[in-house]
């Protein structure tokens, strides 16, 4: 890493960074790639770093949001499960018969 130097952001600089933090790169490997300390790279980018993250998230969200919408149902189960609270539950069923008479136990899943 080059020392002694400050480090200047440059147009193409502030786009890698945005788009190798949309990619899920860690910050060190970003860092490294633009040959300074995570230390710098959160001083300088700190806008990059969060804006890439945050609009990758949201066109992602959206092409599962979509692709729930046109009927795919993996995406609508795993959709209401992140976000609507879905989840699967279990039901434990015992049934039989006590002197003649039907018996049902049920009990859901915790």
């Amino acid at each position: 890493m080059s020392q002694g130097k400050e480090h200047i952001p440059s147009e193409d600089s502030r786009k890698l960074v945005k788009n190798l933090a949309a990619m899920g790169v860690r910050y060190v490997d970003i860092a490294h790639k633009l040959d300074i300390n995570d230390e710098t790279l959160r001083k300088h980018y700190r806008e990059d770093l969060e804006s890439g993250r945050i609009d990758a998230n949201a066109q992602i969200a959206n092409t599962l949001f979509q692709q729930a919408k046109k009927g795919n149902t993996t995406a609508a189960i795993f959709w209401l499960k992140t976000r609507a609270g879905w989840k699967e539950t279990q039901v434990t069923e015992l049934t039989g018969a006590v002197d003649g008479i039907a018996v049902t136990f049920k009990k859901p899943d915790e």
